[in-house]
């Protein structure tokens, strides 16, 4: 290590190449964590978040299960659906996660956090966990949800842990979209209406709701390149056992969508502080 023999002090250098892995990781733990103490502060926001899904299961879905207008072959309607209800449920909590980076922008915090010898990236990628934190709860809820009901999903702790962690993955996309969509328009009631806009046809050009072999052609082509159809076929395969076409596709373009929303994010963040 260089010394300042003027000084008689010591130089510290920065890590390089993959020295700075633990020093990013700690980071993006620290800001995670942080976004995560929010809760502390409103603790009936889960309770509350566990309302809409419900909803979902309870009135549309036992409607439509005895109404028999969806063919989804040998699986009942109900476990066809609640894999589809956790997903939207966690699109609905992490793609509006720009507007809580414009809340603070506007209170001066964000730019404290940016001139910190941590990368936008680290900051990005510590909200996307906490959205996916966060969206952990709705498969809790849901699960629980669906043991009431009587609906038939797994009780295996090692399938649920990772239905935890492929929601964890998509809701990380849809956070970093969010805050992508909050570096270009910088506005945080026009973010608002645009999350509002994009919401729905995201879960309805999915297959959330019904197969993807009901659906028009030109809606399949939109399921195809819709993250949220991934998200939502690992979970269908883990919680309920419908088996994937292609299970490792869909964990890979999970895992691909979220770095590249990462990327985009960080690349747009410092917009927000000019």
């Amino acid at each position: 290590m260089p010394v300042d023999s003027t000084a008689g002090t010591r130089l510290l250098r920065a890590p390089r190449g993959w020295r700075r892995v633990p020093s990013m990781a700690a980071r993006m733990q620290t800001f995670a964590w942080v976004e995560l103490q929010k809760l502390r502060h409103d603790r009936t926001e889960l309770l509350t978040r566990t309302v809409q899904p419900a909803l979902w299961l309870l009135i549309f879905g036992t409607t439509f299960n005895r109404l028999h207008v969806i063919n989804t072959g040998s699986v009942p309607y109900l476990e066809f659906l609640a894999p589809g209800i956790i997903a939207q449920s966690a699109l609905f909590i992490s793609i509006f996660y720009g507007i809580q980076i414009i809340w603070d922008r506007d209170a001066g915090i964000l730019a404290k956090l940016m001139v910190t010898p941590a990368p936008a990236s680290a900051l990005v990628t510590g909200k996307a966990f906490a959205a996916g934190v966060r969206s952990v709860a709705q498969v809790i809820g849901v699960l629980v949800l669906a043991y009431l009901m009587g609906i038939a999903m797994t009780h295996n702790p090692l399938r649920i842990v990772a239905a935890m962690g492929v929601v964890m993955l998509g809701s990380a996309f849809f956070a970093c979209l969010s805050m992508t969509l909050a570096g270009l328009v910088r506005n945080r009631d026009r973010l608002m209406g645009i999350g509002q806009a994009i919401t729905m046809p995201l879960f309805f050009a999915s297959n959330a709701l019904y197969p993807v072999a009901v659906m028009p052609e030109w809606l399949r082509w939109l399921s195809r390149v819709n993250p949220l159809s991934y998200e939502v076929d690992s979970l269908r395969l883990l919680l309920v056992g419908i088996p994937s076409a292609h299970p490792w596709v869909d964990l890979g373009v999970l895992a691909l969508s979220a770095v590249v929303g990462i990327a985009a994010a960080s690349a747009l963040l410092r917009r927000l502080v000019r």
